[in-house]
């Protein structure tokens, strides 16, 4: 994963609408994303131009628990274990991960079912993002944080946008300028609005894996449904306008659902 790919949009919503010829294979919901603002900025032809995308991801649900659950449990203790363990072994997504990207994936069903994301799609995203919380030598603990911070690229204007410092340096330790952070990426001044506390221990954390991917679930369903390759297109340019990082996450999703049905 390379994290100056990044760093375009994702501070701010998606203004315009992006042409794009869309080639479809077959949706039966969801979509993708990825946070931050892309490395170096495009012009604006180039942001105009219309990208072709081979195919929209197929969505694969994340199967519940047979055993009843309790009110009170965490979204990831609904998930058929099994059935992860499984399908984290076949698409190489760290388990713990894994979790977390159908954990999200299970609570926006519940929250809004007419957006259909679904583990795939969030599978994707975090691979471009953080390679599923590993980039750089990172490892990713049982308790869904990172031994160390993942941090993007000082946005100071130079080789960046610019984006001044929103957090006091609280998540990314830079108090002058602001930097995308944990697996998502995501943007402190973005996390200040969108922060989930997906693990219910009182802090929204953009470094805990359930924290971050409940965020970006609920960031990419914000305008409405996902399930047309139109809207899963346009979910995603909102987390990153760039047509490439699309193409990216789309492609990954596609080879993770195809894996896990294999």
């Amino acid at each position: 994963m390379d994290l100056r790919f990044r760093v375009e949009s994702r501070w701010h919503r998606l203004a315009a609408t992006v042409a794009t010829a869309v080639v479809v294979m077959a949706v039966t919901g969801g979509a993708i994303g990825g946070l931050a603002y892309a490395a170096s900025l495009r012009t604006a032809a180039a942001s105009r131009a219309p990208v072709p995308v081979p195919q929209a991801p197929v969505e694969v649900p994340a199967p519940v628990a047979a055993t009843p659950t309790q009110a009170s449990e965490l979204p990831r203790d609904r998930i058929d274990q099994a059935w992860a363990t499984r399908t984290a072994a076949r698409t190489g997504i760290p388990l713990r991960a894994f979790l977390a990207y159908a954990a999200a994936s299970l609570q926006l069903e519940s929250e809004q079912p007419s957006c259909g994301i679904s583990w795939n799609t969030l599978a994707g995203i975090g691979l471009i993002e953080s390679a599923h919380a590993s980039h750089g030598g990172v490892q990713l603990l049982a308790s869904g944080r990172t031994d160390r911070p993942i941090l993007g690229p000082v946005l100071d204007g130079r080789r960046t946008a610019l984006i001044r410092d929103s957090d006091q340096g609280r998540w990314d330790g830079d108090a002058s300028y602001d930097r995308a952070v944990g697996p998502m990426q995501f943007i402190p001044g973005t996390w200040r609005r969108w922060g989930a506390d997906a693990d219910a221990d009182g802090v929204a954390d953009p470094n805990q894996i359930d924290d971050a991917t409940l965020t970006a679930a609920r960031y990419l369903c914000a305008d409405g449904s996902m399930r047309s390759p139109a809207g899963w297109r346009a979910a995603v340019l909102s987390y990153n306008h760039s047509g490439e990082y699309a193409d990216r996450v789309a492609g990954a999703a596609n080879a993770y659902a195809a894996k896990a049905s294999a």
